[in-house]
């Protein structure tokens, strides 16, 4: 009875096994016993040694597997195992998106610190290190004016150059083709009604932070606004006594400074066609400007021997000491920090919180002459690549010797370091580096932009675009220099 009554519990527990759905197939009796006396043959053959599986015993194992592989799957179980598979998908998908956000915050967050670190002129992208010397036969040379390139600019997005020449003339220029995209000819003087240009030396130039506006400065005390896409003359400004020497848009605005040669500052709402306000401080012809974000900007007042920051909402100025020639350039290398250039040779660097340069290099380029009596060559314009550790410098050169200088700003701008030289003939009149950094553009004349003290006749008028390379990516940290 025993025995009947186990016997019916297992044919129950198959019969619910059936109802749930799955078909096994039934072994034959004679097939099952046949597998256990195999079973127990093996148990007993079994020794170290490994002797080969039986055929009889191989067969019935296969024909086992191919059973167990006939198995269906229940819709039930279907349903399960992929609503399983789906929450796996679900889950790494979630995964994912949580790394990119992640991967995006912190993005984002560099990029506000970096901001702020530039807001407060203590960003320093350090690049100096990975800059390397170019190749002379990559250096790009663009012939268009007639008489000695003056000044010239980048537009924000680096794809052009407009340049300016004492031919009165204005040409923008593609950058990777080296083709003229417009050509704005000068007029002869006397014509000044007529022409739509200037009739007299460009002096300066500059171009507005989103690439809209163009402005130009020249000898004749006029300031002319562009649109900067298509050439197009927009507005005239009149104002200036003297020549108009330095010209700088607001960074992120449409309001411009202009310096000249009377002594003044003058500040300009561009997007209204307005006059704003003049500023008086230097005793003698204000030779460059700049500017960046703040409201603000620097200027360079030539014999009197000083470096000028204004503050243009409080209207007051902050006056610098240190070169002992006539300062003829001047550039800020971040909101904090700036480098200028003189006559008598000599580079400095400049904290804005100290009145005299955080360092100095006498005879930056050098000297000429005969012995006993030789001068240094004149610093004519100086370059920054913004918030970074690099400078560089130009002057007047009548061989084949270095007429442009790299530096870096080592220490906390506490140092100026010569990186490497790049020969050019003639006056090294505008400096400008792209604004990502990848080359630099130089203006090259047989005469200084300001006046024809002497005339390099092997020079030839030109743009040079020289490839700046770099061995790896600069990083960028804040700068300890005060």
């Amino acid at each position: 009875m025993a025995a009947s009554g186990a016997k019916n519990k297992q044919q129950q527990r198959a019969a619910a096994a059936g109802g749930a759905g799955r078909r096994r197939r039934k072994v034959p009796d004679a097939e099952e016993k046949s597998w256990q006396k195999a079973g127990l043959k093996l148990n007993e053959e079994i020794s170290s040694d490994s002797d080969a599986e039986s055929p009889a015993f191989g067969g019935k194992r296969k024909k086992d597997n191919e059973a167990e592989e006939e198995i269906e799957e229940t819709a039930q179980e279907k349903k399960l195992r992929l609503a399983k598979l789906y929450l796996e998908q679900l889950r790494q998908q979630e995964e994912e998106k949580a790394e990119e956000e992640a991967l995006e915050k912190d993005l984002v967050a560099g990029r506000l610190k970096e901001d702020v670190l530039e807001q407060k002129g203590k960003l320093q992208r350090l690049i100096a290190k990975d800059l390397q010397p170019p190749d002379t036969a990559a250096i790009r040379v663009l012939r268009g004016h007639q008489l000695p390139i003056t000044c010239l600019v980048i537009s924000p997005d680096d794809k052009c150059i407009f340049s300016a020449a004492k031919d009165c003339s204005i040409i923008k220029w593609d950058v990777e083709s080296g083709k003229k995209l417009h050509v704005i000819p000068g007029g002869k003087k006397g014509t000044e009604a007529q022409h739509i240009g200037h009739t007299a030396h460009i002096l300066s130039m500059a171009i507005s932070s989103d690439g809209k506006y163009l402005a130009t400065g020249d000898r004749n005390k006029l300031i002319m606004i562009w649109e900067a896409v298509t050439c197009k003359h927009l507005y005239k400004f009149t104002g200036h006594r003297d020549a108009v020497t330095g010209l700088s848009f607001q960074k992120g605005t449409h309001q411009l400074y202009s310096a000249s040669h009377d002594r003044s500052v003058k500040v300009w709402n561009v997007a209204e066609n307005a006059y704003v306000e003049t500023l008086f401080g230097h005793q003698d012809a204000i030779t460059g400007l700049d500017s960046l974000s703040r409201e603000c900007c620097v200027t360079s007042g030539g014999r009197d021997g000083t470096v000028r920051v204004w503050k243009i909402p409080e209207e007051s100025q902050l006056v610098f000491y240190g070169h002992q020639g006539s300062i003829d350039c001047v550039q800020l290398i971040n909101e904090e920090h700036m480098v200028s250039g003189a006559d008598d040779g000599s580079v400095a660097l400049w904290g804005l919180s100290k009145k005299k340069p955080l360092t100095t290099v006498r005879q930056a380029h050098s000297n000429h002459g005969a012995q006993g009596l030789e001068q240094p060559y004149w610093i004519s314009s100086v370059a920054t690549l913004l918030n970074s550790d690099v400078v560089a410098t130009g002057a007047s050169r009548c061989s084949h010797s270095a007429s442009v200088r790299l530096w870096k700003c080592g220490e906390g701008f506490r140092r100026l370091e010569p990186l490497f030289d790049i020969p050019l003939i003639g006056f090294v009149n505008s400096l400008k580096f792209s604004n990502a950094g990848d080359f630099l553009v130089v203006g090259i004349g047989q005469e200084h932009r300001l006046g024809r003290w002497w005339r390099i006749k092997e020079a030839k008028n030109s743009i040079c675009i020289i490839p700046l390379q770099r061995t790896a990516a600069g990083s960028a940290q804040p700068a300890d220099g005060s």
